[in-house]
């Protein structure tokens, strides 16, 4: 454990949080892709298999019980609760496009060509891309609501304070997961632009949006 993952953390339960306030006080999911949170309640689940068969710490085991039932929760209210408020119009990036990818790349390049290795890494992948939907849609409708902006920054900052840690962890412990690392770093890149855009705008004061799509 370092700083920087305690950050990351907090920054992610942060972000989650915000979504699920968000959900709850809007009465609402309008402006959320339910097809990202569908993919993250995927990442927990698969990564967090070895609940049942290795504990680490009470921190490790609380957080991933934490973020396995926030993640379902979320999905529970788009697709639910608030169903009827759920903007399937422009949620419409097709998974698939993700999924096979992701799985296949699982299988090639692992740490050890076992089940629960293989699920880990399946997590490791999908998580680096399941922002993507969410962004599409917001690429879509040419805006986002002030708060689902918040909730994308906190999730970006996660990713960064993740990779902090990985340094760290190379220089104070010589260990590397080139596995984590890159995901991590690509799915970073992805948060980049927008970024720029919450900086820009969103601390200013303004409604963050982008150019319609022709």
């Amino acid at each position: 454990m370092n700083i920087f993952r305690i950050l990351g953390d907090v920054s992610h339960l942060l972000a989650i949080i915000i979504l699920l306030v968000k959900i709850v006080k809007s009465k609402s999911c309008a402006g959320i892709s339910g097809k990202s949170q569908i993919l993250f309640a995927l990442v927990f689940t698969t990564r967090y298999l070895d609940l049942f068969t290795n504990f680490i710490s009470v921190y490790n085991t609380v957080m991933k019980v934490i973020f396995l039932i926030c993640a379902y929760v979320t999905v529970h209210m788009i697709y639910v609760k608030f169903r009827k408020t759920f903007d399937s119009e422009n949620d419409s990036f097709r998974l698939e496009f993700l999924l096979v990818p992701v799985t296949g790349l699982s299988f090639l390049e692992n740490h050890s060509f076992t089940p629960l290795e293989i699920l880990w890494t399946f997590s490791i992948y999908l998580e680096s891309v399941a922002i993507l939907p969410q962004l599409f849609m917001i690429s879509k409708t040419g805006e986002a609501e002030t708060i689902t902006t918040h909730y994308l920054f906190f999730l970006g900052l996660y990713r960064a304070l993740y990779i902090a840690n990985w340094v760290w962890r190379y220089h104070t412990e010589n260990f590397y997961d080139q596995i984590a690392v890159v995901s991590g770093v690509v799915q970073t890149i992805f948060y980049c632009d927008f970024f720029y855009l919450y900086v820009t705008k969103v601390l200013k004061g303004k409604k963050l949006s982008l150019p319609m799509p022709v």
